[in-house]
């Protein structure tokens, strides 16, 4: 049977959140476009922007590298067209040790088989 476009594109941002959550950024940087463009949740109210693969990927390595325990939940995920909505629960522990998460949403776009963009918004 024949992979929707669609069923690929939420496919497509599920495997990116395992490699997120192994920490694989050369794993993660394979499934986003040369062009990409992620908007982070910090700093509020707007966040920052990394465009590129070369800006995504020294950010995540440098993310990682702070937060070893980084960790995404999906609570929900659905797709429309080329877009993929994913609910999340973000879990860390801070450096003294002790545990913290928040809850957010990702609104990706998939193009030509790949992560074009990814937008976070977080609670609190």
């Amino acid at each position: 049977m024949k992979m929707s476009r669609l069923e690929a594109a939420v496919r497509i941002v599920l495997a990116f959140n395992e490699a997120f959550n192994r920490h694989d950024v050369a794993g993660m940087m394979q499934l986003m476009s040369d062009d990409c463009l992620f908007e982070n949740t910090y700093p509020a109210p707007d966040g920052a922007v990394y465009a590129g693969k070369e800006a995504n990927t020294q950010f995540w390595q440098a993310f990682f590298r702070d937060s070893p325990h980084a960790h995404i939940e999906i609570e929900e995920i659905f797709g429309l067209g080329m877009r993929c909505v994913m609910r999340w629960r973000y879990d860390w522990v801070d450096g003294a040790g002790k545990k913290g998460h928040v809850r957010g949403v990702d609104i990706f776009q998939v193009k030509n088989g790949v992560i074009y963009e990814k937008l976070s918004y977080v609670k609190g």
